[in-house]
Order: structure tokens, then C-alpha cells, then sequence
């Protein structure tokens, strides 16, 4: 198990590059499986959880070719519809959430799929209720095995459109229904629809595969099923959560940094809740500069109550930065209410955060008040286990800005989501060591 080592209390400085969007790349990626012709998909970060719906992709039968730095040509020309009852599948498949959403385009394509139970970050309850209902809505039978964890699906004669109306706008289950209605018979509406960003990079992926998805970027979204999509090009977003890491770690460090390539105008809310926090930020074309600011002071609501800042479906604020704005607000200059509506497991880092000397109340599983210190009473290094991918970032962040030498164990949690992130901490002036 890898761990980092870091001296904190060093301001940087310089410029980055955000990363290939993770949550994008993902639902991409499984969009291969729509077609028999090449998809050529760039911008897809170098991280495990990609690294490793890649390797499976591969797995099933999909040539997979390496053209250049995230860069890659995939043709699922030749899928081994057998290898989803094997042992190896389930092993990959479980160890990775990112695998659900191989379901919606195998039932479209093939009329059947499989998938074990999911794995990913222990965040609280995931339910995949929204991607079983829409797919049953849609013609599917489903069957669970206890035992083999597997769930497994049939669409019988083929799936037919039809219109639904979505218990939680998930994101995951929004892109599995949707790709398996994109080659339904007839149309399907889906209301309460996610909306996100990268769910609309892949309606419009489809699109150019020769889809028909109207309604892209609402919560309303009408399909055409067609008979047949073919390849391919694709560019990834910039990663919206890996830029907000980066505000919160210029704000704590108290530290000048330029953000490169942001794509400012589908960042939705997240500028605005940093500048809520005090943050300043300046956009130069499509960069964003954050300089250096000695303290920061959270703002409050009109009528001079504290603020609250939470989590919601897009276009409300992503649930991924929660973690972020919390520990940017330890060295804030006011108290700031994060209410964590989403998942009711993300909010226990807090006791890790308290061991470093923040003022944080744990109110329950869902709120923290956070008081902060205005930097008068710097974090302290302290040795400390990442839980989770988003997490993990913010103890890196809190380390990063602490006198002293942290240690952060479990720093797997921190490769699945962020690419070569010692490496670019280095080159921005940061002291952190990666060991074994």
C-alpha cells in the first residue's frame, strides 16, 4: 500500500493542467459498445478507475489501441457475450462502479448483459434502482443471483421506447437508460432527467454517432431510437472537480496558481460557491487565475445568517467538491454550514481534519459547521488513512497547507481519481513524496 509523505506549509505557485474529465470518461467509455465501428476517443485521463473499464472493455473482446498521451481507438467489433458469466468479469466488473454502465449498451446492441455488484468509493448508499426501473420500463427482464452477485438482463424481442419518469436524477443511471433507449424501438422521454455536463457530452456523442437526442442539457430528454450507430470522435471536458481541488488548494496554501484550459463555461455554480467562500478569482480566456490572498472571508445570506452551501443535481452544486469547500473553510475567515444531502458517508473525514487542530462540529451524517481560523492557527501534520477518492484530495490539501509533516496512507483512493497528482504538486513547488 502506497502512502505520501508531505511537508506542508509551502506557498506555490505556476500553472497546471487540469485532467480528462473522470465521471465523463467513464460513461464514454462504455458508449464504445454501441457500435462495431472505431471510436477514437482523446483527453481521457491516465487514472485507475479508467485504466481499469479500459482493461475490462478489452477483457470482452473490444480491440483497444493506444494512440497517443489519453489517446485511444476502441472497435467492439467482436464481443464475447460468454465472458460476462465468468469469474474474471465479475472480479473486474465488481472492483469498479464504473462497470454498471456497460448494461444500458449491451441491452441495446445485444438484447442482454450482465453485471456484478458494483464496487467504488464507501460513500454510503448507491443504489441502482433508477438504472433497473428504466431499463424494466423499457422492456427489460432482470434476475439477481445472491450468491454470484450477478444481475443479469434480457431484453427479450428488443427494447421499446416508452416514456418514464426518473425517482432521482442520477447520473449513472440517466447515461445506462439513455444509451439503452438511443436504439429502442420508438421514442422514450426520460423526465428528471441528470443534466450534467459530461451526461450531455455523451447525448451529443451519440448524436454524431447517428442518434437523435433532443433536449440536451435539461431535465427533459426525448430519444428517437435508431437501428444502428456507428464510430466516432470524442474530446473529454476538463475535470470540473480536479479544477475545483485546485481553487481550494491555491486558497490554503495561500498560493498564486494559473488553472489552463478550464472550459469556464461548464463549471455551472462552481465559481460562484468559491467566491461565496472568499476566494478570488480572475478568468483570462479560458484559464483561471487564482492569486494569492493572506485570508479569505466567507460570505453570509442577506439577512447576515451563516451560509450554507449544498450539495445538489446539476446545475446545483457537485456533491464531488463538498469535501473540497469544507476544508478550504477551516483557514476561512468566518463559519460556513456544508450540508452533504447526497451521501450520507462522506462527511466522517471531518475527525481527521479535527486531529490536524480544525474547527469543525459534526452535526450528523449529512452536516458539518466549520468555524474557520483565518490561517492564525495554522493545521498541524498528523499521519492519517484517505477513505475516498474526493476525500483523500482534501486531506492532501489540508496536509499540503499544515505546518509540519503529514503522512497519508491509502493513496490508491487518490490514484483512482487524479492523474500523476505528486508529480504535478512538484512542479507547482510542493514537497510530497510518494512511498511504498
Amino acid at each position: 500500500m502506497a502512502s505520501f509523505i508531505i511537508q506542508g506549509g509551502k506557498k506555490l505557485s505556476g500553472e497546471v493542467i487540469p485532467q480528462g474529465a473522470k465521471n465523463e470518461a467513464l460513461q464514454i467509455l462504455c458508449a464504445v459498445l454501441l457500435t462495431a465501428e472505431p471510436v477514437n476517443i482523446s483527453n481521457l485521463p491516465d487514472i485507475v478507475d479508467v485504466n481499469k473499464l479500459i482493461d475490462l472493455l478489452s477483457s470482452m473482446g473490444v480491440k483497444t489501441q493506444k494512440q497517443g498521451p489519453g489517446a485511444f481507438r476502441f472497435q467492439a467489433d467482436d464481443v464475447n457475450l460468454d465472458y460476462f458469466k465468468t469469474k474474471e468479469f465479475s472480479e473486474k466488473g465488481g472492483s469498479l462502479r464504473g462497470s454498471t454502465m456497460v448494461l444500458g449498451p449491451l441491452l441495446a446492441r445485444f438484447g442482454q448483459g450482465a453485471i456484478p455488484k458494483p464496487g467504488g468509493d464507501k460513500i454510503g448508499r448507491r443504489r441502482m434502482d433508477t438504472h433497473f426501473i428504466g431499463f424494466e420500463a423499457l422492456g427489460a427482464t432482470f434476475t439477481y443471483d445472491a450468491k454470484s452477485g450477478f444481475f443479469e438482463a434480457s431484453a427479450g424481442d428488443g427494447l421499446i421506447g416508452t416514456s418514464m419518469l426518473l425517482d432521482e436524477a442520477s447520473v449513472t443511471g440517466t447515461a445506462n437508460i439513455v444509451m439503452a433507449a438511443c436504439m429502442a424501438k420508438g421514442t422514450t422521454t426520460i423526465y428528471n432527467a441528470a443534466c450534467e455536463p459530461y451526461l450531455q457530452q455523451l447525448c451529443k456523442m451519440i448524436n454524431r454517432m447517428g442518434g437523435q437526442i433532443s433536449g440536451i442539457g435539461s431535465n427533459l430528454l426525448i430519444i428517437e431510437g435508431v437501428e444502428k450507430l456507428g464510430g466516432t470522435d470524442h474530446r473529454c471536458l476538463p475535470d470540473m472537480i480536479e479544477i475545483g481541488s485546485f481553487i481550494g488548494l491555491a486558497a490554503m496554501t495561500r498560493s498564486s496558481i494559473t488553472i489552463k484550459d478550464v472550459a469556464y463555461d461548464e463549471l455551472g455554480m462552481i465559481p460562484r460557491v468559491f467566491k461565496r467562500m472568499g476566494i478570488a478569482l480572475e478568468r483570462r480566456g479560458d484559464d483561471l487565475f487564482v492569486p494569492a490572498q493572506e485570508s479569505y472571508e466567507i460570505d453570509t445570506f442577506i439577512d447576515g445568517s451563516i451560509l450554507t452551501v449544498a450539495d445538489a443535481p446539476w446545475p446545483g452544486f457537485t456533491p464531488d467538491l463538498l469535501s473540497i469547500i469544507l476544508v478550504t473553510a477551516t483557514q476561512a475567515r468566518g463559519s460556513v454550514l456544508i450540508h452533504q444531502k447526497m451521501f450520507e458517508s462522506r462527511l466522517f473525514f471531518t475527525d481527521k481534519l479535527i486531529d490536524m487542530g480544525a474547527q469543525i462540529i459534526l452535526c450528523d451524517p449529512h452536516r458539518a459547521t466549520v468555524i474557520g481560523m483565518d490561517h492564525k492557527s495554522p493545521l498541524r501534520g498528523v499521519t492519517m488513512t484517505s477513505p475516498d477518492i474526493r476525500a483523500g484530495v482534501s486531506l492532501l490539501i489540508a496536509a499540503l497547507s499544515a505546518e509540519g509533516e503529514s503522512i497519508i496512507h491509502n493513496i490508491g483512493q487518490i490514484d483512482r481519481g487524479y492523474q500523476d497528482i505528486e508529480g504535478r504538486l512538484k512542479a507547482l513547488g510542493a514537497s510530497i513524496e510518494r512511498v511504498e
